[in-house]
């Protein structure tokens, strides 16, 4: 007998969920964060090797990101790193470490920030809404097939609209969170 496998569903929403804080965390809200240059892959003789494997990335300040680099060598590649990575920053060095100064945020910029965030919300939400399409199919094939009852299916989908409920929940809340940290002056 064929089973819908309610654990694999929720996992699929939480990665969902998980790549939506990746993908908010990267949206510069006038407040300095390490999440800025994740994906800034530095060419270390040769290697592209992640910032974050070279150097320690700390929030000294509000507004700024220091980087320490492990080997003081490897500033310039470091530097042309981060410039290649767009990440909006010119980075600033004194010969130890290097400085990004976050400029402040002006109120267009903010607002324009919230619809970005918004967006990225709304795509997530509708990522979740497919999972519960395909779920919500895969348990009505498992009825015209004989191994669920009539009442395993409305329990199920039941359960998958729980789950995606949730999950919409989770989402506007971490939105509402994000929104909150870019309005702050």
């Amino acid at each position: 007998m064929s089973e819908f496998d309610m654990d694999l569903l929720k996992e699929k929403i939480g990665k969902s969920e998980s790549l939506l804080k990746e993908e908010l965390a990267t949206v510069r809200a006038g407040r300095a964060n390490a999440a800025l240059v994740d994906k800034v892959t530095v060419d270390y003789y040769g290697t592209p090797t992640p910032l974050k494997a070279l150097a320690n990335i700390s929030v000294p300040e509000p507004r700024t990101l220091m980087i320490s680099p492990f080997d003081p060598k490897s500033i310039p590649d470091i530097e042309k790193a981060i410039n290649i990575a767009n990440v909006g920053i010119t980075p600033a060095n004194d010969g130890k470490v290097i400085r990004l100064q976050i400029p402040q945020v002006t109120e267009e910029r903010r607002v324009e920030l919230t619809k970005t965030v918004k967006k990225m919300g709304e795509d997530t939400k509708v990522a979740v809404r497919n999972l519960r399409r395909d779920a919500n199919d895969k348990v009505k094939k498992l009825e015209k097939s004989g191994d669920y009852t009539e009442d395993d299916r409305k329990e199920m989908l039941d359960e998958i609209q729980k789950a995606t409920d949730e999950a919409i929940k989770t989402i506007d809340e971490i939105v509402a969170d994000k929104e909150k940290e870019i309005l702050e002056v």
